[in-house]
């Protein structure tokens, strides 16, 4: 039997396939046919879902999911059982809606995701469907600019801790940290300035900095799963009894990734932190401080309206290609849905 249909495709007018939420999502479905070919209706979908899954040892299956958008239209045929003709040649069906406000960042992670896509149907009246699909990209942006001031100024954090026996000599660790500002984007460098004074009989054999991401993963208003890593790190070496360690302006690059939390989404949080830990020689435990920070999409403008660290256009100017502080995407997920 020749082949009747030779493309079925989504097309966005906005080929970058980034949007934000209160932009309009338009394009066309577009169908060439080789022969004249009877059609009962082309459906056409707009989806956006957030959703949890983990499955634990045993393979039991704790799930969660969020709708955000479920928009529905029929693009060809008035009923299911009146076909129209199609000519062979190229036809094109026109789509627009408006992305409503409030909608959370495309994300995807290894427990759960926020994806946007379009779904079209093409039905035959011998009951054969043809299907297709198409991801697009939302993407809701935090300016530093509208966060409370407080983020611009720099962020301190102080803490004693005692080290040792104190009948033998035992002493206190104190340690301030101070990092420039307490809000950054992706491409920007969060300087680290510091001072250990190790007045305790105890070595300590480190010092380091790390910049950490925290995502939790919730069901049923319950934390099911946390991925947590260190994303870049600084270390520094020994300070011995009596020693001082001061230091300055050291740097931990923002890699690309997605802003801090997800607006609009209820079951995944994302919370990033700079660690500074102390690590003694001993068997005493590590002295942790831990100084929360936000990352946004839009950085801080000084007082001429510039921005204060030149970053990508694309994260200024959303019609172009898509920023590089979009999630960050896992292989293993993409396979999954090829093979759906």
């Amino acid at each position: 039997m020749p082949r009747k249909l030779l493309k079925f495709l989504i097309l966005f007018d906005n080929t970058s396939l980034l949007y934000f939420p209160g932009q309009f999502l338009s394009g066309r479905v577009l169908l060439q046919l080789q022969h004249e070919t009877p059609v009962l209706s082309l459906h056409f979908n707009v989806m956006g879902e957030g959703v949890v899954q983990v499955r634990s040892a045993r393979q039991e299956r704790t799930y969660d999911k969020e709708n955000y958008i479920d928009f529905r239209m029929r693009l060809l045929g008035d009923s299911d059982h009146e076909p129209s003709i199609l000519s062979p040649g190229i036809h094109s069906f026109p789509f627009k809606l408006g992305l409503p406000l409030g909608l959370p960042s495309t994300f995807l992670g290894r427990y759960g995701w926020i994806q946007y896509y379009c779904k079209a149907a093409l039905r035959e009246p011998s009951g054969l469907i043809h299907k297709n699909h198409q991801v697009f990209i939302v993407m809701n942006p935090i300016d530093l600019n509208m966060e409370p001031s407080i983020l611009s100024q720099p962020f301190k954090c102080d803490i004693e801790h005692k080290l040792g026996v104190a009948c033998v000599g035992g002493g206190a660790v104190k340690c301030r940290v101070i990092l420039d500002r307490g809000g950054y984007v992706p491409g920007e460098s969060i300087s680290v300035s510091a001072l250990v004074s190790n007045g305790s009989n105890v070595t300590i054999k480190s010092t380091k900095a790390s910049l950490t991401e925290t995502i939790e993963y919730m069901a049923r208003g319950k934390v099911v799963q946390v991925e947590k890593r260190d994303l870049v790190t600084i270390t520094r070496g020994k300070i011995r009894p009596g020693g001082v360690d001061e230091w300055q302006n050291e740097t931990l690059y923002v890699p690309p990734l997605p802003p801090t939390n997800l607006k609009g989404c209820h079951i995944i949080r994302i919370q990033y932190d700079v660690f500074f830990i102390v690590e003694p020689k001993s068997l005493e435990k590590q002295i942790k401080l831990q100084l929360p920070i936000v990352l946004a999409t839009y950085p801080f403008r000084n007082s001429s309206g510039d921005i204060s660290n030149t970053w990508p256009e694309s994260i200024l100017k959303p019609e172009t290609h898509y920023p590089s502080t979009l999630p960050i995407f896992r292989p293993w997920l993409h396979e999954k849905n090829e093979n759906n």
